[in-house]
């Protein structure tokens, strides 16, 4: 299948509200449309993650992530940047639901660099959760065949892409301290 009936077929089963495995620009994740709380629960559960600890929104460009977030012009711009691939921790919106921020004030965001994630965000023309492909304490997958290992036919489609990513999750920052979160 070419990766562009990959992310046709990608889109249609976001809209319907199902979950995807894509590579990212460090590991595969799980991903789905986050204002669909099914969706997103149905990848909580997958995981074996509480739904107080938040997820990531992954978008192809910052006007994407607007509704969800809450940030001055000065973040905007330490955001655009930034020159390695960096997940924000930014005040939520009133928009955003508690199924993806979790228990927290703050919402984890990424402005992606993988030429995938862009095309399949303009393709729907909004953002998706992102979060690692694995089930809790275990590694994050770093290939399709390990996506699928850990969740076989409970995922409606494996996007099938020479990940080139690092193997390791992205680095999380606090955009008020500058603090890191995740190395």
């Amino acid at each position: 299948m070419s990766e562009n009936s990959q992310i046709e077929q990608a889109a249609k089963i976001i809209k319907d509200g199902g979950v995807i495995s894509y590579p990212t620009e460090s590991v595969f994740g799980l991903g789905c449309d986050p204002l669909n709380e099914s969706a997103v629960k149905r990848i909580l559960h997958l995981k074996n993650r509480a739904v107080d600890k938040g997820l990531i929104i992954v978008a192809g460009d910052l006007k994407q992530l607007a509704p969800y977030i809450d940030i001055s012009a000065k973040e905007e711009q330490k955001i655009l940047s930034e020159k390695s691939v960096t997940t924000w921790l930014v005040n939520k919106s009133a928009f955003t639901p508690n199924w993806v921020s979790g228990k927290h004030n703050k919402v984890a965001i990424r402005v992606s660099r993988h030429p995938l994630i862009i095309q399949l965000c303009q393709t729907i023309n909004q953002p998706l959760i992102s979060t690692s492909a694995n089930p809790s304490g275990l590694s994050p997958a770093t290939t399709n065949q390990q996506s699928k290992h850990y969740f076989s036919n409970n995922v409606d489609l494996y996007i099938d892409y020479q990940n080139k990513g690092s193997g390791q999750p992205t680095q999380i920052k606090d955009i008020t301290t500058d603090t890191v979160i995740r190395k």
